[in-house]
């Protein structure tokens, strides 16, 4: 099983959903970024279930930092987090029968029946809290080097938020609500198709759309190393997660030449261009512009009707009435981890270029006395 991902900084997951904990390694992170609990616990606050919008499995999400940190700067050895699990409910699932949509057979295929089962195992969304985790120390470190993240719900329930205007205040604004979108309104709306959904005993899906503003120019390789690439093969490692397109993405399909290509400019002695069709990205490599992207987030799995499966330990047809505890839309939540898988492909894609002192605050080591 492939459970690391990057070249020079590289994030490895463990752990699964009703195991003893979930975390995360970081390695190739370079000595001296300061480290702050308080950030990591404001990311995992993100992601945690807060309302009748989410699953009421609800975990403390109390990290330890095991190593890597001293004196609340990285050592430059690798960093190890671990997340707890302290609320499972072990009982509400049954082996055999493949829930539609998850991993249970696929699983079942891999790992011949040695697999923890159990919330989905190493499959679970709750392998996700170490990402955010590991956010909350990339998400500042690139802040300190002028680079920020943001990821609103741009459609959830058929209600749409308006796409991304004036990228700092909006990326502002987004740190600061609660419910990840541009518009309030919008997200009250969304809301309540998320809530008639738990009623009905099923889920709803959406789209998200992702900035990244203060990139340099240069960053990424042609052909199999591109920024889509990697941004694509990180983002599909999240199983709610079925498309992405960049810039207008599918739109160009619509458009001719005149109307998608992006006209570079000078401002001052800064390269620009007029439009960002292409978000951010030409030939696989940043030209300076904000990246933006969108991602197809499915439906919940996990819901309370009756459907048709199988048992694979039998080999026949069975009804399932899926039990436990489960969100009725997984986009709300699922906007945190997408700002921190972004900012470990933002943070390798540097630190390729750059080297892994990239992240080497000015100020040395001074005020760590």
């Amino acid at each position: 099983m492939k459970n690391t991902f990057g070249q020079s900084i590289t994030i490895t997951l463990f752990g699964e959903s009703h195991g003893p904990a979930v975390g995360a390694v970081i390695d190739g992170l370079s000595p001296g970024i300061p480290v702050s609990e308080e950030a990591i616990a404001r990311q995992l606050t993100r992601r945690r279930p807060s309302s009748a919008l989410d699953t009421p499995r609800q975990e403390a999400d109390r990290f330890q930092i095991l190593s890597g940190v001293f004196g609340g700067r990285t050592t430059g050895t690798p960093v190890c987090i671990v997340i707890p699990n302290e609320n499972t409910r072990s009982r509400d699932y049954q082996y055999g029968l493949a829930r539609p949509s998850h991993a249970d057979y696929t699983a079942f295929c891999k790992y011949h029946g040695f697999e923890d089962y159990r919330g989905g195992g190493h499959f679970s969304g709750r392998v996700t809290a170490a990402l955010v985790a590991v956010g909350g120390i990339l998400l500042p470190a690139l802040e300190r080097l002028g680079i920020r993240i943001g990821t609103h719900i741009l459609q959830c329930g058929g209600v749409e938020d308006r796409s991304f205007g004036d990228f700092k205040k909006d990326l502002q604004a987004l740190q600061e609500g609660s419910f990840p979108v541009l518009d309030p309104l919008s997200g009250d709306k969304m809301a309540e198709r998320i809530l008639l959904a738990r009623q009905n005993c099923d889920s709803v899906g959406g789209v998200t759309q992702t900035a990244v503003c203060g990139l340099m120019p240069g960053l990424g390789e042609p052909w199999f190393d591109s920024v889509e690439g990697l941004l694509s093969h990180a983002m599909f490692s999240l199983g709610g997660i079925k498309g992405i397109e960049f810039g207008v993405g599918f739109g160009v399909s619509s458009l001719t030449g005149s109307q998608c290509n992006d006209a570079f400019r000078m401002q001052g002695d800064k390269v620009i261009t007029e439009t960002n069709r292409n978000g951010g990205i030409n030939g696989g490599i940043t030209n300076g512009m904000p990246i933006v992207f969108q991602c197809a987030v499915k439906p919940t799995p996990s819901i309370a009707q009756e459907q048709k499966t199988v048992d694979f330990r039998t080999g026949e047809d069975a009804p399932i009435t899926i039990h436990g505890r489960h969100d009725p839309a997984i986009i709300r939540r699922i906007c945190p981890v997408i700002d921190s898988v972004t900012a470990i492909v933002v943070s390798d894609l540097l630190a390729q270029r750059y080297g892994t002192d990239v992240f080497c605050p000015a100020d040395g080591k001074e005020d760590t006395q």
